[in-house]
């Protein structure tokens, strides 16, 4: 049997480079589907197609990217090199040339975004576990005995609360939970306000919430200790959390919610009577139903969609756009090179010129006298020098058998009152005063006992 024939039999199909890569793309699109992932811009470039192209890397790898203008024209803020950013995109194959790339779908800047992804996986989390079915709401009381109210004892909701309250049912009780709503150590305090509400059972409806503000001011009402708490709760729990437009995790796991806190006041106010109460009740779970059948179907049709995105004719034209940037790039690439030739062809012939010119002839001369004085210089120097050397050495021979350099070595030198130098005991005697000479001074001394 032939080689060709044995590959044959273990290969069940020869590639193209082509029909391989445009493999790669569909297994690369349809296996991982959608990714998300946090990283650095870098190498932006927005050509005149509107398209984007940069790198997002971080400090140990780097991916290419592709954001055609169908998608970038939703970027809300100017993106630039160094920023930070929460991209969600699809992974794909840019075929021309085997590259592995991210096609984005959406970016934000990363403090906003990872926020809002924190936001969207604990909704996705808490609706799998049921906490969001309708059939755990607790119904409302027809005729709330005493209210109970958990927010900011400074806010304006509470304000605005017991403001609605005291106009439309001035003889309702309201007993407050003050609680902390924004900023560190919240979420823990929000939870045990509804924990103390439930233990003391002094009301028999909580209002939850606060006024309105960022995704991150409102962030303690999408935290999941809150959200668990809510669940809980005995007491029929009313979100009222921030203006109409804000949606936290709170809204969803309560009860009923309430666009704002005036609202919710409004809602479980008795001045409309037990029909308008119960129609608001109804209509309350209604909305929040028609928000779960809106997402459930949402995400069906952002599936759907994706589907349809990598089918389309679009995609091949966004690749078939991306390799005309490239070779635009390229050819003003090659312009800018023949341009530098030719520039540094001219400057080859300016420089011949130059080194004829009379003025080139005498600057050359002048360096070359300079160099001689230079010479001369040295010379003299190194004369000099050597001759500081020797003078050195000379000094060295003189200080070895200098009486100083004896005395540096440790010994000494004694004399009496006359200066005479003491070479025996037997010179000196009891009471005799003595000057002693070390190398850094003299000892005086007064001779107490003489063995000499």
């Amino acid at each position: 049997m032939t080689l060709f024939a044995q590959q044959n039999q273990t290969n069940d199909r020869i590639y193209t480079v082509s029909s391989l890569n445009a493999q790669v793309r569909l297994i690369l699109e349809n296996e991982m589907g959608v990714v998300w992932l946090v990283g650095e811009l870098s190498n932006l470039s927005m050509p005149v197609s509107g398209h984007w192209y940069f790198t997002l890397k971080d400090s140990r790898a780097q991916v290419k990217c592709a954001m055609f203008k169908g998608s970038n024209r939703r970027v809300t803020f100017k993106p630039a090199n160094g920023t930070q950013v929460l991209v969600k995109a699809r992974l794909s194959l840019y075929e021309p040339r085997g590259d592995y790339q991210l096609i984005i779908e959406s970016m934000q800047p990363e403090g906003d975004g990872r926020l809002q992804q924190q936001f969207e996986q604990l909704k996705m989390n808490l609706a799998a576990e049921g906490l969001f079915a309708q059939t755990l709401k607790q119904p409302l009381p027809e005729q709330p005995q005493r209210v109970g109210v958990i927010t900011s004892k400074t806010g304006a909701a509470l304000h605005d609360i017991l403001n609605v309250l005291q106009r439309r049912d001035p003889s309702l009780p309201v007993v407050i939970y003050p609680t902390i709503v924004q900023g560190e150590g919240a979420a823990i305090s929000i939870a045990q306000a509804i924990g103390r509400a439930n233990a003391r059972r002094e009301c028999d409806i909580l209002i939850v919430g606060r006024g309105g503000g960022s995704l991150e001011d409102l962030w303690a009402f999408n935290e999941e200790i809150v959200a668990r708490t809510i669940a809980a709760s005995q007491i029929p729990i009313v979100s009222a959390v921030g203006h109409e437009v804000d949606v936290t995790i709170a809204d969803f796991v309560a009860d009923v919610r309430a666009p704002t806190p005036s609202a919710a006041a409004e809602l479980i106010s008795r001045d409309m009577g037990f029909q308008t109460q119960k129609i608001s009740q109804k209509t309350q779970q209604l909305q929040h139903a028609m928000r779960h059948y809106l997402s459930a179907k949402q995400a069906q049709t952002v599936r759907l969609q994706h589907r349809l995105d990598r089918q389309h004719p679009q995609v091949r034209l966004n690749q078939q756009q991306q390799q005309l940037d490239e070779l635009a790039s390229k050819l003003e690439l090659a312009m800018r090179q023949r341009l530098s030739r030719h520039q540094q062809h001219i400057d080859r012939n300016n420089y011949k010129l130059a080194l004829n010119s009379p003025a080139q002839i005498v600057q050359t001369q002048q360096n070359r006298l300079e160099r001689l004085q230079q010479r001369l210089q040295d010379g003299m120097d190194r004369r000099l020098l050597n001759a500081s050397h020797k003078l050195a050495m000379a000094a060295e021979k003189l200080e070895t058998v200098s009486p100083l350099a004896t005395l540096g070595r440790g010994y000494s030198i004694t004399r009496n009152q006359k200066g005479q130098v003491i070479r025996s005991a037997e010179q000196v005697k009891h009471g005799d005063s003595l000057r002693t000479t070390v190398a850094d001074g003299e000892i005086h001394s007064i001779v107490a006992e003489s063995t000499g």
